[in-house]
């Protein structure tokens, strides 16, 4: 969980100082670069944010397999999908042969892992970033393993030109009389909505792009629509945890919970989705891109 003082030092000078060296690089790094190595590793990555950074640092050519949670583009569809990152089945890696096996500390279990350490697999788990620093530094080692230094450098300049950009947002949101107050509801299928509260994914989400959860407990729970009328949220974040739900999501949750109209959020239409992918791994890409396109909404919320 992101406690109030990580967030307000994500960016440390001697990150800024370093990543500014490479203000001249391009944001991307051609997959035929000059200096792309020559041995091809069989890579297997579990875990959604960590899949998300060996696509950016270039390395999706030696992908042979991601859990499911992990989402690949067409060009890299004949990677293997194998099971949920929490509970990988040793047989189905052993049979794909990779030499490197790359997850968080949420990657598991613990006995499919020893397996493969057996059979002389390396295996590789980086904890689940919290700030802006650990996220570098998981950058800065996933750039080593996979010999792609070059292309963490300009990755670590583009995050931290990311984090920059939230705290500016951060700042004039959190300097006004009233900071937006945010819901978050998770849609499960046939089951009742969940709310996120503090410690969860979405929490630190929100917390980073300056607004304020107005959910008061820790971890989720079931909230009638009443309960979430009551509470008048300014902006609802909703997610379905399924990406082809996502663009009718809105539409759904308002079918489902017609109350919600007579919210702030329902009234202005401020009721956004939160993909899935930006929920799963600490700090990664795609929860930054969601903590930033919050921001902006915020903004747009305290003109009203």
């Amino acid at each position: 969980m992101l406690n109030k003082t990580k967030l307000n030092g994500f960016i440390p000078p001697k990150i800024v100082a370093t990543t500014l060296l490479w203000a001249g690089l391009s944001a991307g790094i051609s997959a035929h670069d000059a200096e792309h190595h020559n041995e091809v590793t069989r890579l297997v990555s579990a875990g959604a944010g960590m899949t998300e950074l060996v696509i950016a640092l270039d390395a999706g050519d030696e992908l042979v397999a991601v859990d499911s949670t992990s989402q690949l583009p067409e060009t890299l569809s004949s990677v293997e999908k194998l099971g949920y990152h929490r509970m990988l089945s040793a047989e189905g890696i052993l049979a794909l042969e990779p030499d490197l096996v790359l997850g968080s500390d949420a990657m598991g279990p613990e006995t499919t892992l020893e397996v493969l350490e057996g059979a002389d697999i390396k295996v590789v788990k980086l904890a689940g970033a919290e700030t802006a620093e650990q996220l570098l530094s998981n950058i800065n080692k996933l750039g080593e393993l996979l010999d792609r230094q070059k292309q963490a450098e300009t990755l670590k300049f583009r995050v931290a030109q990311s984090f920059d950009s939230i705290k500016q947002k951060r700042v004039s949101i959190t300097g006004s009389d009233k900071v937006p107050s945010i819901l978050f509801m998770l849609l499960q299928d046939d089951r009742p909505v969940r709310v996120g509260g503090e410690g969860t994914a979405a929490d630190t989400i929100i917390k980073l792009a300056g607004g304020k959860n107005i959910a008061d407990f820790v971890g989720y729970k079931s909230l009638s629509q009443e309960g979430v009328l009551a509470l008048q949220p300014d902006l609802i974040l909703i997610s379905s945890r399924s990406e082809s739900e996502e663009q009718s999501a809105p539409d759904k949750v308002l079918k489902q919970m017609p109350l919600l109209i007579h919210t702030p959020a329902g009234e202005h239409k401020m009721i956004h989705t939160l993909k899935a992918q930006a929920l799963l791994g600490g700090l990664g890409l795609s929860s930054l891109e969601a903590a930033d396109k919050l921001a902006s909404s915020l903004i747009e919320i305290q003109k009203y």
